[in-house]
């Protein structure tokens, strides 16, 4: 099966499962991105091995943020995350790999800060008091929206080079047609509610927001890669790559969402 086709059948398999546990919401939900988390984050070991990460603090301290976000919110989750440090200090002392502190206390704190927290802010949105399961909905359908078209748009139209030092099948054109892509989507999704939650400025602004975030992530994701000199970070997903290459984008989109909505709502 070609890279194309194995797209195509992933997101035709996976999309009606996430939104499915996505509207379940509650334990559903977190054993969903508990699932991407492991995933994700194994995916980052094996990219990051020459730092000699400390995975079992990185799993622990994502663990314990995820279970924070659920049982307590957004406090509970950042005293769950910050336990990395002392399970890191922990392990670094009866480590037998004498890597250096910094480097492999660091790569550990990176990994379950980027994917544990990034992924723990989906939780959270689904527990929103207001239209949390619209808004979780609108966010990720944006993503999606912006992903699949940048990357249609800019093999059909792209000729300028986004990030070539990072990404060089990036465009220009790829983006601006999935921020685009993004907008109608928040735009719609949200333009029956827009006397009761969100207004029409405030969606087509949370729809820029997603897109902008959503191709930061994409790019952060690429910076590590050339860093540690790896195409894809797995092939779990077939043409989408590793579970990483798939939520890459969604690892900053759902917390710059979850805040711009916050702002709006309050």
């Amino acid at each position: 099966m070609t890279s194309f086709w194995s797209r195509i059948a992933v997101a035709l398999v996976g999309l009606p499962v996430v939104l499915g546990l996505v509207w379940l919401g509650g334990w559903w939900l977190v054993g969903l991105v508990a699932v991407a988390a492991v995933l994700a984050l194994h995916e980052f070991w094996q990219m990051t091995r020459s730092l000699r990460p400390l995975a079992l603090a990185g799993y622990g301290g994502a663990a314990l943020a995820l279970l924070g976000a659920q049982l307590g919110g957004q406090v509970w989750m950042l005293g769950g995350f910050m336990a990395t440090l002392l399970f890191s200090l922990l392990l670094n002392g009866i480590s037998e790999t004498r890597a250096p502190a910094t480097v492999a206390i660091g790569a550990t704190v990176l990994g379950a800060a980027w994917i544990g927290l990034g992924l723990s802010y989906a939780v959270l949105m689904r527990d929103l008091p207001d239209n949390a399961r619209l808004a979780t909905f609108t966010v990720l359908l944006s993503v999606f929206a912006a992903d699949t078209v940048a990357y249609f748009g800019g093999r059909i139209f792209g000729r300028h080079k986004l990030a070539p030092a990072l990404s060089p099948g990036k465009t220009w054109e790829g983006f601006v047609l999935g921020t685009v892509a993004a907008v109608l989507v928040a735009f719609f999704a949200l333009y029956q509610d827009r006397h009761t939650y969100l207004t029409v400025a405030e969606a087509l602004a949370l729809g820029a927001v997603v897109a902008l975030a959503a191709a930061a992530g994409d790019l952060f994701e690429s910076a590590l890669k050339r860093d540690m000199q790896i195409k894809d970070t797995g092939r779990l997903l077939g043409g989408h790559g590793g579970m990483l290459d798939r939520i890459d984008s969604l690892l900053f989109a759902i917390p710059a969402a979850y805040y711009l909505i916050l702002v709006f709502t309050t």
